[in-house]
């Protein structure tokens, strides 16, 4: 399975949902459209959410796109994480990227 990617507008954010896995043929993709979606959540002024519940798995390139979309966003966007599934939760808390971003149990939260 490949990666997917929507991002949409929630009024008081943008929330980017990938879907399916990140992984060393798909990660630079991922990276593409995370920075494309912290650009915008920039010139909104808005926060972005990156809805994790479709988001299967997830590499170190994966967890390296995560770092670049966060220099991106600097101090001009908040970054959450939402809705990581337990392996996801797991893989995050490892990394310790539970420590760089805020991890919300949903996108509404």
């Amino acid at each position: 399975m490949g990666l997917s990617w929507q991002l949409r507008n929630a009024g008081d954010r943008l929330v980017g949902a990938p879907e399916g896995r990140v992984d060393e043929t798909t990660w630079e993709a991922f990276c593409g459209h995370l920075t494309a979606a912290v650009r915008d959540a920039a010139a909104a002024g808005l926060p972005l959410v990156v809805d994790l519940s479709k988001l299967e798995y997830m590499s170190s390139r994966g967890l390296r796109a995560l770092t670049i979309g966060r220099r991106e966003a600097g101090e001009a966007v908040k970054i959450t994480l939402a809705a990581p599934n337990d392996r996801m939760r797991e893989i995050l808390a490892i990394s310790r990227y539970d420590k760089l971003f805020t991890i919300a149990d949903s996108v509404d939260s």
